[in-house]
């Protein structure tokens, strides 16, 4: 499979999803004018990769500086398939990251974190 690769844009994240290296990168602001569109291919071309392995390590860093409620259900919809794909075998890691004054993104990480059951996650501050 091809990595994807699209550069954040005002209104868009940076997204470097890289199958071979099974590390996957979600960085920058989230509102696109048409969420599904955006999102969509991607989405289901992670999802069928993540479907596609088992036994190996998988690394996802989030690193959002803000993100509207319809990407919100999109974060939502990442973190069941990460979940799924630790729950099928694989090591996976999930990392977010956020500006150590930004309360509002630790605790949204913290919110999304507390529903795994299988993955692995670690919120992380990083000084502005």
């Amino acid at each position: 499979m091809d990595n994807i690769k699209i550069e954040g844009m005002e209104r868009s994240p940076e997204i470097d999803f890289n199958f071979s290296a099974n590390t996957f990168l979600l960085k920058g602001e989230s509102y696109p004018e048409d969420v599904t569109a955006f999102f969509g291919p991607v989405i289901g071309a992670f999802e069928e990769h993540l479907n596609s392995i088992s036994g190996e390590k998988v690394q996802f860093t989030f690193e959002l500086v803000y993100f509207n409620s319809s990407t919100a259900k999109v974060l939502m919809g990442l973190f069941e398939i990460l979940d799924e794909a630790a729950a099928n075998g694989n090591d996976v890691h999930i990392t977010w990251i956020h500006e150590e004054d930004d309360d509002n993104m630790e605790e949204m990480g913290a919110e999304f974190g507390e529903d795994l059951e299988n993955a692995t996650f670690e919120l992380k501050k990083i000084a502005v």
